[in-house]
């Protein structure tokens, strides 16, 4: 059957996945009973060991998706360097936005176009860096790791959260990291997860930040990290269902291990580009190859008739398009986000079967074909 789930998050869940595997669910259990604790504990285990997470670095699951865990790291973390925040779509502009207006840390701000990266060479590491590995909005990714030095000064804070499981991560290259289990394993939303180096724990130790913080960042007690949280005695209360269902994925995931999660994903990055090659008024937002995302992957139209119309009217096109294509079940949400350039946005994360992207391809192209004939 096709599966017409495309929403770069939640995204769609695994292959085969149905309810039943929320049985085993602790329902009606405290998460900080012994049952709570050893599924928690479970999930944190379980994610170090597939992603490779070097011996000295801790895991925790923290409020909050994405979100939550990745400011919760810059609230603990930022203040005591300069800071610089890499910037190419609107969620690393949050997090220079959070960075600047809430943190007060006049940071320097790199940032590019829709479809473009920073320039990498030229960056400061006496400071604290804050990047995402991939544009989620604008499928515009990190090209390699080799522009982070071994020998930094500052400390890397990466928002990894539709790379990790999907794109290789180069541990030594990180000192923070955090994503959400609702992207590229296709779980349930409001959970994030937090990976610390041990410099980064250095860092919490000796760094007591000067601005009130909110109960759900805090990391330490008495100038100490919390220990127990990234042992899975959670800040506040998780949803012990959503953590059923994020055993399941990596479980799943485990069985695949990373690289072959990562070739699935890259496998379907293959299909969107042999049809883009094919297709002359389809082409990627990212501007080149080595930045072209294998999870978020943006589409723009370069056909003259779409071209030509204002902003308002592309941004209507295209969500009449997506529109048509969601009540026929071929592909539910695939409009670019609403902050970017208007056009199409596919998940090609690990949990999407190719045959899915070629039922998708071929529904964008008839349906778009015989839109723009009216224009």
């Amino acid at each position: 059957m096709n599966n017409p789930n495309f929403s770069s998050g939640p995204c769609s869940k695994r292959p085969g996945w149905t309810v039943d595997i929320l049985k085993g669910a602790a329902l009606g259990r405290s998460h900080r009973s012994a049952l709570g604790k050893e599924k928690l504990a479970g999930a944190i285990t379980e994610s170090k060991r597939i992603l490779g997470v070097p011996e000295g670095y801790l895991l925790g699951i923290l409020p909050g998706s994405d979100t939550g865990a990745f400011e919760g790291a810059m609230w603990s973390l930022l203040g005591p360097r300069p800071v610089t925040v890499l910037v190419w779509e609107s969620f690393s502009k949050g997090w220079a936005t959070d960075v600047d207006k809430q943190l007060k840390l006049s940071p320097t701000i790199l940032e590019a176009d829709y479809g473009q990266i920073p320039e990498l060479g030229g960056i400061d590491w006496s400071n604290d860096v804050v990047f995402v590995a991939n544009g989620t909005t604008s499928g515009v990714r990190i090209p390699n790791w080799k522009w982070i030095p071994d020998d930094r000064e500052g400390l890397t804070l990466c928002d990894a959260t539709s790379a990790v499981f999907a794109m290789d991560i180069e541990w030594a290259k990180v000192d923070v990291l955090a994503y959400s289990w609702q992207k590229c394993l296709g779980g349930e939303a409001a959970h994030g997860v937090l990976i610390l180096s041990p410099r980064a724990i250095e860092r919490l130790e000796s760094y007591d930040p000067p601005w009130p913080m909110p109960k759900i960042f805090r990391l330490t007690k008495g100038g100490k990290v919390t220990k127990a949280i990234f042992k899975g005695d959670t800040i506040n209360t998780p949803s012990m269902l959503c953590v059923e269902d994020y055993l399941d994925a990596l479980a799943w995931a485990g069985g695949l291990g990373l690289a072959g999660l990562i070739e699935k994903s890259k496998a379907n990055l293959r299909v969107v580009e042999q049809w883009v090659s094919l297709t002359d008024w389809i082409d990627f937002l990212a501007e080149s190859e080595d930045i072209r995302s294998s999870t978020s992957v943006c589409l723009k139209i370069t056909d003259s008739r779409f071209q030509a119309l204002s902003k308002e009217d592309q941004s209507a096109f295209v969500k009449d398009i997506a529109g048509k294509l969601s009540r026929e079940d071929i592909a539910h949400d695939i409009a670019s986000y609403k902050d970017a350039p208007p056009g199409f946005r596919i998940w090609c994360g690990p949990t999407v079967e190719e045959s899915d992207i070629r039922t998708v391809v071929k529904g964008l192209e008839m349906t778009c074909l015989l839109r723009m004939e009216s224009l």
